[in-house]
């Protein structure tokens, strides 16, 4: 290898500091790709102008973000022809393992999205991290840009902190690029199995929840300002995870329905150990 360097006339530090800096760059422009898509499903009809004035994303001048939105086939007369998704950008990305997996219990399944919620004439967004079998969300953050660090990261370390040592669930999300960056997987290395959606369809449940908090909380609270809706967000989950019933949980709570099923499995336990020890006698 020193002597392709030597021979295209650079020096290894530079050449992964270049690499570094391609990699960062794809990785900032699926987080634009990810709020892009979400945003023109509600407003099939806005432009790159508009969509720029409100993203105001911090990496990317005009140009650049109308040059990407062209790129990836959202131009009005080209929405019909799309059919780029972030694997052909060579990314990386996870099996789902979902598709044949039983879930049994509460620290198996971690669903996650990130949305993206319009606040005057801004746009900010939000993180969720769910467990699918409690519906308890369990780390969240409202963020004012789509940096792993502002979004996937806090939202992680919220989750992190209340899982069992002996837990190493899977966390499933869609290919944005905040699931699958190097800081996001170190975090998470040795506590989770990775798993990616190809469709939206493959993460219903946190495209759902997405809708539940911002349509049904957070919009009628309505926030003035990024302040007021961090609260607003911390207040909303707790109503949430603790005061709503789910018609799928029995009309129980989310925290009700994981303490019942964590109160079933000790008896389970206890009895099995009991019939062993009436076996042994």
């Amino acid at each position: 290898m020193n002597r392709i360097y030597h021979y295209v006339g650079i020096s290894k530090q530079n050449f992964h500091q270049q690499l570094n800096r391609q990699i960062k760059r794809k990785e900032e422009e699926n987080y634009l790709l990810h709020v892009i898509r979400q945003v023109r499903q509600g407003h099939p009809r806005m432009g790159a102008e508009t969509l720029y004035s409100k993203i105001k994303p911090e990496q990317f001048n005009r140009d650049q973000f109308t040059e990407l939105y062209n790129a990836n086939g959202f131009r009005l007369r080209q929405v019909r022809n799309y059919r780029r998704t972030t694997d052909s950008n060579g990314v990386i990305r996870f099996d789902n393992l979902l598709l044949n997996f039983e879930l049994t219990g509460v620290n198996q399944v971690f669903v996650s999205d990130i949305t993206y919620y319009e606040l005057g004439e801004r746009f900010y967004y939000l993180t969720f991290m769910m467990d699918l079998f409690s519906r308890m969300i369990k780390g969240y953050v409202a963020s004012k840009t789509l940096r792993t660090i502002d979004t996937t990261i806090p939202a992680l370390k919220m989750v992190l902190d209340k899982l069992p040592k002996d837990s190493k669930p899977i966390i499933h999300s869609d290919g944005g690029g905040q699931y699958y960056c190097k800081e996001f997987l170190e975090l998470g290395k040795g506590r989770f199995n990775h798993s990616m959606c190809e469709s939206v369809y493959e993460n219903a449940h946190a495209e759902r929840i997405n809708g539940i908090i911002k349509n049904d909380y957070i919009k009628p609270s309505d926030p003035g300002n990024f302040e007021q809706l961090e609260k607003v967000l911390q207040n909303v989950i707790y109503r949430y995870n603790y005061e709503r019933p789910h018609h799928s949980l029995e009309m129980l709570t989310p925290n009700q329905h994981e303490i019942k099923h964590l109160k079933d499995e000790q008896i389970k336990k206890k009895s099995y150990h009991y019939n062993i020890e009436l076996n042994m006698i």
